[in-house]
């Protein structure tokens, strides 16, 4: 890991707050010359503390007014974990799959345009997938935070 400077975590800060900021204007408001800054972002990206850009969309406004958070258990037969994963990233709504501790193996955060959609997605596919023992919904009634950015306090 490359030792990180004042302006290399404020670049951070400033591509996690608008990633398609011009080099030009996040120069400027990092106090650098456009060069060296291009020069400090590519250094990041190399370094794979940038692993990407993407174009965060208002599922809403996508026509995808469910979001649920999907507490699955699985058999722990051979195999059955990797089964299980290749049915999870076949599926466009499970926008997010973490393996947990606890009582249950898996959080599925999943996306659907309403609950009937969802009650299809879930009786027909997510039910079905491989190794699926048990499975509990819960549903989002409101968003108070939702962030992308990390907090930099923790890099070297």
């Amino acid at each position: 890991m490359m030792k990180l400077t004042r302006a290399d975590r404020k670049i951070l800060q400033i591509l996690q707050e608008d990633g398609k900021i011009s080099n030009v204007d996040l120069a400027e408001r990092v106090g650098l010359s456009p060069s060296p800054c291009l020069r400090r972002v590519k250094q990041l990206e190399a370094s794979g503390l940038i692993s990407g850009y993407v174009a965060l969309l208002d599922r809403r406004k996508a026509q995808l007014g469910v979001l649920a958070y999907v507490e699955v258990q699985v058999d722990h037969t051979e195999g059955a974990a990797e089964a299980f994963r290749a049915a999870v990233l076949r599926e466009p709504e499970v926008v997010g799959c973490y393996v947990m501790t606890g009582n249950f193996d898996y959080l599925l955060r999943v996306v659907a345009p309403d609950l009937d959609a969802y009650g299809e997605l879930m009786m027909k596919r997510l039910l079905k997938m491989p190794a699926v023992k048990d499975v509990r919904s819960a549903f989002v009634m409101d968003t108070i935070k939702d962030s992308t950015a990390l907090p930099l306090d923790y890099l070297d």
